[in-house]
């Protein structure tokens, strides 16, 4: 299949540029793959779809300030580096603006100087090398002096508000260790979880989102696309939970692409496996799915990995013409914005 297969239009005003005051006030999109039909509806009905022996699975990642501003140290230049994945101890790979400026050994101060960037590469590849070089422990500077990552298309006069280093976590958020909020939970309250383990199972995963969820598709067939390995860990619990759910005739209900991907890269004959490991799988149409059930996910930007995903467990055509629906009854899209269940 063609990346152009996977486009669709949607006018600007409907990406999401704020959260909703309350978290769980988003309409939701209800999908019935065996129909093909939806229907409009709330999160707030979540928990009316789920039954007795059922597991919801989470991701429980939590996002780091991963964006940091400073100055080169010779010109004084502004620099902006996005911290994508650590590969040793204060060494990471990242997106540098402007990159291509910044040749091996140059260095970027950030606030007072308690942290300093020495670039390790040659500019060439997207993704740089960066050592940082900090005064005390390196999360507590970049506590102080990064900002929430929010994603490009998020375009505000007044940029990133300190209510968003809440707003774009998960309420059960604990691992650190992710570029970019699984945003399927951000629909999430205290109270609907309790509604959750009322009335079936909860389990919680981790997967850090990394560069790999985001990374624009640059190759004409999909197929051919390579989704990025992230990190994800599994615990027995976990694991147990949703073995015993479909043991019992439960279903297993995925709450985001980055749940669903974890999952499925940890799953052997049906069976999740517990433990940490490197996702590397990619989805696309014509995958069989092998643990997942049903999915809550938000609406996607075209030509977007994570919008193949999304089709290649409901179906392309399906999920298009319920894309063009909820542009016509102007949902709201993208990480701040609606979520659709896909049954």
């Amino acid at each position: 299949m063609h990346i152009s297969d996977f486009d669709y239009d949607l006018p600007a005003d409907l990406i999401a540029q704020t959260p909703l005051e309350q978290r769980d006030a988003s309409r939701m999109l209800v999908l019935d793959r065996r129909k093909q039909t939806w229907s409009d509806s709330n999160f707030t009905e979540f928990t009316r779809y789920l039954r007795r022996d059922d597991v919801v699975v989470v991701n429980n990642s939590r996002v780091i300030p991963a964006r940091v501003t400073g100055h080169r140290d010779e010109t004084g230049g502004q620099v902006e580096i996005f911290l994508v994945r650590e590969i040793e101890t204060e060494v990471w790979e990242a997106l540098v603006r402007p990159g291509g400026r910044l040749k091996e050994g140059a260095r970027v101060i950030f606030g007072d100087g308690r942290l300093i960037a020495e670039i390790l590469d040659q500019p060439g590849p997207e993704l740089r090398r960066v050592r940082f070089h900090c005064e005390g422990s390196f999360d507590d500077c970049l506590a102080e002096l990064g900002s929430t990552p929010l994603p490009p298309y998020i375009k505000r006069p007044s940029g990133v508000s300190p209510a968003d280093r809440e707003r774009y976590q998960t309420v059960y958020s604990k691992h650190r260790g992710a570029i970019a909020a699984p945003t399927a939970g951000l629909h999430f309250t205290p109270e609907v979880l309790a509604e959750v383990a009322q009335i079936s199972s909860l389990a919680e995963i981790t997967l850090h989102v990394g560069y790999g969820t985001f990374e624009p598709v640059r190759v004409d067939d999909v197929a051919q696309h390579s989704v990025s390995g992230e990190h994800y860990e599994i615990s027995d619990v976990a694991a147990q939970t949703i073995n015993d759910a479909r043991a019992n005739g439960g279903r297993i209900i995925v709450v985001g692409t980055t749940t669903m991907r974890a999952l499925e890269s940890a799953t052997q004959d049906r069976v999740v496996l517990p433990g940490k490991g490197v996702a590397t799988l990619t989805i696309t149409p014509g995958y069989s799915f092998k643990i997942a059930d049903a999915l809550l996910t938000n609406f996607h930007l075209p030509r977007s990995s994570l919008l193949i995903l999304v089709s290649a467990f409901a179906g392309r055509d399906f999920v298009l013409r319920a894309y063009r629906h909820a542009v016509s009854e102007r949902y709201r899209f993208y990480s701040y914005g609606d979520c659709m269940l896909i049954l």
